[in-house]
């Protein structure tokens, strides 16, 4: 039995959940603990991290689970701890404070606030005692104890000039300047200054796979015919998924690479990453037809499929890059154990494709990696292509199997709704390209969760659940514009009008909660929320898009495809609102240029009238499909049903009528061609 037990007990977050039983007195942030601290006078110590963080499992076993540290923690602060997933409007205004004050951030978050909430100190990971050149944890209590005794004028200055300038660094103005091709030219200029020719990539260790920038360069290499675009995202296509960080076994992707060479991965499995790489293999695969990118996608949402859905059809959240307390354990081998599995033979041949040595590439073990494609390894070792890939995947199945019986790394299994919206469009999109309705039915399973279990009885989103609790927390900007573009692509994939529907009304409430009406653009947090020292906008694209950027993304998909023009208007007006963040800091914009490109278009509108199970049918839609055409939105509805209410709820199928066999009509601006008869002249216009 437990020895202690705090007040993080009754929580739903596993992150939350893991620090329950530690000495120190936590709490989770909400109105008892605000009101403690005040009554006590005592100043907040804010820990904010994720169930998947490496570091954060370091401190709390070093600090959280100490009792000396616990005793001056309980008896000098109030003290409490957010999982930064099911808090990020929380996250985002303390992490500011945190690289205002020293030049970095990461988690975990470790800030102390005055009871007001406002930060005077902070940092993110201390050590127990002074080492790393950094101060011990104890050491920093002791210090802020004594300054909050003693000096605590200076304390409260110092939270009041934070606070300004986290209120000001939160106050954009707009830019006047055009919206034009220019901002994307400039962008494909400074992601190629911070190209690695060598490795792929953008700058150095550690390296982050940038899917929005990625998708970016594969729009200019369309607009433009610029193929050092397409180049650049290749080559780091390529060198990630042959690198360390994909998992060449179970599929999918790991966070980041620490090293260059994308070799040594940090072990964590996030969501949102497997869900935007999945979307820019697609988009690579349509644009170059390389069937090894077809492979990494299939293989990654098999991952997911697998591993992290639940049976309720949402999406989980992440894996941890730890096993048995060791990071990376369950996913390195010797060399001993893949000859043990596979025989002398087998196991000379996948050591040598997968860089496995006696040696070992990282802490005595090997991180399976590749430095060759299948054509160029088959080559070299004198086997037929086909004998070779039939030896690779018998002998992946069957370590997959060995590795299957090991400890296996945590998983946190909290159901977000904006990461399930990320997945969501990753699945919908697979199942259109690839044409796989089981990714489809995938998606609609999990849309179906979010929108009957992660609502109020008023249709406004909740953030979080986990099995068996209700869903709670109020959702933010990103819940919405990631759920709303999601429903669009399971739309295209499935041609169901209910998924128009619900977008439709969730963007009717995101523009209510959300729309800032004096100088545009959106908040991270709806009108209806808690007071925070600081109302943000969250403008830049972090490891996931900005929710502004996907709110304009989406409103500008949801106005093609249903003529709402006012949609058009608040999407228009937050591109210029956010100009100056594209023309100063395009690596931070990605997915607002990617918008950009979509405004500026042209879009190809396609109404599609048919039986949509028709080979026919199936064949226009193959053709539309086939390539990439970033900047589309496709309708359809059956000649057979009745259309009274789908040419209402979407204007470009209105008064569109088959002439006996399928009827494609291509517009742009809802003025359309002349009508095109069956999939052949599709094909041909389309070629």
């Amino acid at each position: 039995m437990a020895q202690h037990t705090n007040h993080l007990i009754a929580e739903t977050s596993p992150y939350l959940k893991q620090h329950a039983h530690n000495p120190v007195d936590w709490y989770p942030w909400g109105p008892e603990a605000l009101e403690k601290a005040r009554q006590l006078d005592r100043p907040i110590f804010l820990s904010i991290g994720y169930s998947a963080c490496h570091w954060c499992h370091v401190m709390e076993h070093e600090s959280f689970e100490d009792e000396a540290v616990a005793k001056i923690l309980n008896e000098h602060f109030i003290s409490i701890k957010i999982d930064r997933e099911e808090r990020p409007d929380l996250d985002q205004i303390y992490m500011t404070a945190v690289q205002m004050m020293t030049g970095q951030g990461g988690w975990p978050m470790s800030m102390f606030l005055t009871s007001d909430l406002k930060p005077f100190y902070g940092g993110t990971y201390f050590p127990p005692e002074d080492r790393y050149g950094r101060p011990g944890f104890k050491t920093v209590l002791l210090a802020l104890i004594d300054a909050w005794r003693n000096r605590r004028e200076e304390i409260n200055q110092i939270a009041g000039q934070r606070t300004e300038q986290l209120q000001g660094f939160s106050q954009l103005e707009a830019d006047s300047g055009e919206l034009n091709e220019g901002l994307i030219r400039n962008a494909v200029g400074r992601l190629g200054q911070a190209f690695d020719s060598d490795q792929g990539g953008f700058g150095d260790a550690p390296k982050f796979p940038h899917p929005m920038d990625l998708r970016l360069l594969l729009r200019a290499w369309k607009r433009f015919g610029n193929d050092d675009a397409l180049n650049m995202v290749r080559f780091t296509l390529d060198h990630m998924a042959r690198g360390g960080i994909y998992d060449h076994l179970g599929g999918g992707f790991h966070r980041y690479s620490t090293d260059a060479r994308w070799l040594v991965p940090h072990f964590e499995k996030m969501l949102y990453d497997n869900a935007l790489l999945a979307v820019t293999y697609i988009e690579a695969f349509q644009a170059t037809a390389e069937p090894f990118y077809r492979q990494i996608v299939e293989e990654t949402l098999d991952y997911v499929d697998r591993e992290m859905t639940s049976p309720d059809g949402p999406f989980y959240s992440t894996q941890d890059a730890d096993s048995e307390g060791v990071e990376g354990k369950f996913f390195v081998w010797s060399a001993k154990e893949i000859e043990d599995v596979l025989g002398p033979e087998l196991a000379e041949t996948f050591c040598y494709v997968y860089g496995v040595s006696e040696e070992g590439n990282w802490e005595g073990r090997n991180i399976l990696h590749r430095a060759k494609t299948d054509d160029q390894d088959a080559r070299l070792l004198r086997i037929q292509l086909p004998e070779f890939r039939k030896k690779l995947a018998d002998a992946k199945r069957k370590l997959f199997e060995i590795r299957s019986r090991r400890v296996w790394p945590g998983r946190d299994e909290k159901i977000l709704t904006a990461w399930n919206g990320l997945m969501i469009d990753a699945f919908a999109l697979a199942a259109q390209v690839f044409d796989k309705p089981e990714f489809a039915a995938a998606a609609s399973r999990a849309a179906d969760f979010v929108l009957t279990r992660m609502r109020t009885p008023d249709g406004r989103l909740l953030r979080t659940t986990f099995a068996g609790a209700e869903a709670k927390l109020n959702g933010y900007l990103e819940d919405y514009s990631f759920m709303i573009n999601a429903l669009l692509t399971l739309y295209e994939a499935t041609f169901e009008p209910r998924w128009i529907e619900a977008a439709l009304d969730l963007s009717k409430v995101m523009i209510d909660q959300f729309w800032d009406s004096t100088k545009g653009g959106f908040f991270y947090t709806g009108r209806d929320h808690e007071s925070l020292i600081v109302r943000t906008k969250d403008p830049q694209d972090n490891a996931t898009p900005s929710g502004n950027s996907m709110a304009v993304t989406a409103l500008l998909r949801l106005a093609k495809l249903t003529g709402r023009t006012d949609l058009q208007d608040k999407a228009e007006a937050s591109l210029r609102f956010f100009r100056g963040l594209m023309a100063n800091q395009p690596m931070a914009a990605g997915q607002m240029l990617i918008a950009l490109d979509f405004h500026l278009g042209p879009v190809q509108e396609f109404a599609i009238v048919g039986n949509p199970k028709a080979e026919e049918t199936q064949r226009v839609l193959r053709a539309i499909r086939t390539g990439l055409r970033p900047n589309k939105v496709v309708a359809m509805k059956s000649d057979k049903e009745d259309s009274i209410f789908v040419d209402k709820l979407l204007p470009l199928l209105a008064s569109k009528k088959s002439a006996g066999t399928v009827t494609t009509f291509i517009c742009e601006n809802f003025a359309c061609q002349a009508p095109l008869m069956g999939p052949e002249m599709v094909e041909k216009t389309l070629a």
